[in-house]
């Protein structure tokens, strides 16, 4: 039994907030170290170099406070945020929800930070330190922006100099009215009013979608996408709720996560390969909480994947432990690397 184990009863006793604050501030203060990654993980996507596919979604680290330190617990990438241009306090409380049972939480959060300009400062000490690893940084618009491209174009030019690469997050259910974004029209004056002020040798640009889309919708994003953004992250949160859900909190509003989403995550990652043909890198994030479902991903399309509710209930050894089980699958399976085996049971 792990020590996380040990802690979960009494962690799971506190406000899921509260308890996250704690992590963060803990976090903090953890001694800075760099893993080892096993060389059949090394992967590239979009010009990066990844040393092993397993990320930390968005969500878990606001405010770009320990991206290092949750490096060191053995992801191979970290994406921060979601930043928005000014600070907004969110939603109000509560808004973070446990559902045991189900080994999910839903949020309600509404792009919670303390904007992009706090986090930029934390970001160039980082990068003045030549602290090493991939990060990337998510970005929103404000809630009551009266230009929401606007925010998003600014959030580009503040903070591409010190992102790997930078994810346009126009998927969270939390915000009314940003999923609309997503059609067609929308979506390709965003990508190309972020275009007109990308440089060249600037970070690569992802684009989050939500799982909640129909064919029609999924068509349209890869059309305004396609030679628009480096990498599609498939997906965020759902605000479908499932039959099979146990939790006395299932019918809280807001996004879905975990292991019930896994299902149709796995769906949307599947309908994006078949819609790109393969044209587009794909991220899977979703209810992934093994390295069998990770690998079960990326045979699927998935160049990367991520994951942040598992952590939850599966403390933080688990990005090692997956990273490691992916690296023993691979070899089993008579792969070299990471990439030989992205979409191999494509259909």
């Amino acid at each position: 039994m792990s020590l996380f184990d040990l802690a979960r009863p009494a962690l799971f006793r506190l406000d899921p907030e509260r308890a996250h604050g704690m992590t963060l501030a803990a976090l903090k203060v953890a001694p800075w170290r760099t893993v080892r990654h096993d060389p059949v993980l090394a992967t590239q996507v979009a010009g990066l170099d990844f040393p092993s596919p397993v990320g930390l979604a968005a969500g878990f680290d606001k405010d770009a406070e320990v991206p290092d330190a949750m490096l060191g617990l053995g992801f191979g990438f970290v994406e921060v945020g979601t930043l928005t241009p000014l600070p907004q306090e969110g939603n109000p409380r509560p808004r973070l929800f446990r559902l045991e049972e189900d080994e999910a939480v839903i949020n309600r959060m509404g792009f919670n930070n303390r904007g992009q300009t706090a986090a930029l400062e934390r970001l160039e000490r980082r990068k003045r330190r030549k602290r090493r690893g991939v990060v990337g940084i998510n970005i929103g618009a404000n809630k009551d922006a009266v230009d929401r491209i606007g925010d998003y174009v600014a959030g580009v030019r503040a903070m591409a100099g010190v992102a790997d690469y930078l994810t346009v997050n126009i998927s969270s259910p939390n915000t009314p009215g940003l999923r609309g974004l997503q059609d067609l029209g929308p979506l390709t004056e965003l990508l190309t009013a972020i275009g007109d002020v990308r440089v060249a040798g600037g970070p690569p640009l992802f684009l989050k979608v939500a799982p909640d889309l129909t064919d029609g919708d999924i068509d349209g994003i890869v059309k305004a996408a396609s030679g628009r953004v480096d990498a599609l992250v498939v997906s965020n949160t759902t605000i479908m709720r499932f039959e099979n859900l146990r939790s006395p909190h299932k019918s809280e509003a807001g996004g879905l996560s975990g292991k019930p989403l896994r299902g149709h995550a796995y769906e949307r990652l599947r309908d994006f390969r078949r819609a790109t043909g393969g044209t587009i890198p794909l991220i899977g994030v979703g209810g992934i909480d093994c390295a069998e479902e990770a690998y079960a991903r990326i045979r699927s399309g998935a160049a990367l994947v991520q994951l942040y509710s598992a952590l939850v209930y599966r403390g933080p050894g688990l990005a090692r432990e997956i990273a490691d089980g992916l690296a023993r699958q691979l070899k089993h399976d008579g792969f070299a690397s990471v990439a030989e085996a992205v979409g191999v049971d494509a259909v």
